[in-house]
C-alpha cells in the first residue's frame, strides 16, 4: 500500500471533521488524487471486513498451512480487498468522494 495513500485513508478513517477537511485540502484541484483516496479507502474498510471472515478458514494439509500461510494470509486478504475496491467495491468509495467533492466545494 503507498503510504501516502496509507495516510490519507487513515484520515479518512478519522471520526474527526477535521481529518476530512484535511484530506479534501490535499486533493483539491486534483480529481485522480480524490478517486485514488477514496478507493483506497474502501480497500482499507474491505480489508478490515475481510480479515476475521478469512481468520476463520482453516486450510489443511497437505495443500496449505503452516507458518508461511499465516504470515502471508493477511497480504493476501490485502489485495483481495484492493482488487475488489479497483472494480466498483461495495460503494464506500463513491460515498467517500462524494464527501470529499462536497467538502472541497465549501471551501472554494
Amino acid at each position: 500500500m503507498d503510504s501516502s495513500l496509507q495516510t490519507q485513508a487513515a484520515a479518512l478513517a478519522s471520526p474527526s471533521t477535521q481529518s476530512l477537511h484535511r484530506m479534501a485540502a490535499a486533493t483539491q484541484g486534483d480529481p485522480e488524487a480524490v478517486n485514488a483516496a477514496a478507493e483506497e479507502f474502501e480497500a482499507v474498510m474491505l480489508t478490515a471486513m475481510l480479515k476475521p471472515i478469512f481468520d476463520g478458514v482453516e486450510i489443511s494439509e497437505p495443500f496449505g498451512g503452516g507458518e508461511g500461510e499465516k504470515m502471508w494470509k493477511g497480504l493476501l486478504v490485502e489485495e483481495y480487498a484492493k482488487e475488489m475496491a479497483a472494480s466498483g467495491g461495495i460503494g464506500i468509495a463513491d460515498q467517500v468522494r462524494s464527501e470529499l467533492l462536497r467538502i472541497q466545494e465549501t471551501m472554494n
